[in-house]
């Protein structure tokens, strides 16, 4: 068996307790005030990335307060999905702020590297990030928010946008959130996330191909040990 070691990446959630049987319905149109935020975000995530392209080729550091803001904003991003889209599993309305937020119920962060190799940086985001791109691809579909793009709304089809209707659909009818629809759509966004922080060149740990569920990362069970 394989051991799961601490990720650099983590994303974390927790399902509220009594959740609203139609708020998720108009969830997205609350949110329309973070998809301005979002927007201009992103297009500062993406111009800080390549400065930081640049400086990791050169210095094989990624600069800290730029690094600081992307996580920032992937941060915030995950919040405001996670609110109106992915899981929607709460109520609370998203703060505005690239700061961690400890008492809110979706979190995100990545450790920060000391160094990172200049030579990945030519290929990573690329060349060797295609076959996660793939797997990517077939969990967000056509760019529902949960895909680290743009944090926009539901585009297209998708197993997470389909998971997530399904869910939202069950409450709406029970009042009840299916708790493992919860842990794998969790799981799933987990997934989207690695790959993100990998692709914008915030760490040089390839992605697992492994799915974890649940709404906490899972623990670090170590290196693998041989008894004699």
């Amino acid at each position: 068996m394989i051991p799961v070691t601490a990720s650099p990446v983590r994303l974390e959630a927790s399902l509220d307790a009594r959740l609203s049987r139609w708020l998720w319905l108009v969830k997205w149109l609350l949110a329309i005030p973070h998809y301005i935020v979002l927007f201009f975000l992103w297009i500062a995530f993406v111009l800080v990335s390549v400065v930081a392209f640049f400086a990791i080729l050169f210095t094989a550091r990624y600069p800290r307060s730029l690094f600081d803001f992307n996580v920032g904003v992937l941060r915030w991003n995950w919040r405001v999905t996670y609110y109106a889209h992915t899981a929607l599993g709460t109520d609370r309305y998203p703060p505005f702020t690239l700061s961690d937020v400890p008492d809110y119920p979706a979190r995100f962060d990545v450790a920060y590297p000391e160094r990172l190799s200049r030579g990945l940086v030519l290929v990573k985001w690329w060349l060797l990030a295609i076959p996660q791109y793939i797997v990517v691809a077939m969990f967000v579909g056509g760019g529902w928010g949960s895909g680290w793009d743009d944090g926009g709304g539901w585009r297209g089809s998708g197993l997470m946008p389909f998971l997530s209707l399904v869910a939202v659909v069950v409450l709406l009818f029970t009042a009840r959130y299916p708790r493992h629809l919860f842990d794998f759509l969790i799981g799933l966004a987990r997934w989207c996330a690695r790959v993100t922080a990998y692709a914008a060149l915030m760490t040089d740990r390839y992605p697992p191909f492994r799915l974890d569920m649940g709404g906490q990362e899972p623990p670090d069970q170590g290196p693998l040990t041989k008894t004699p």
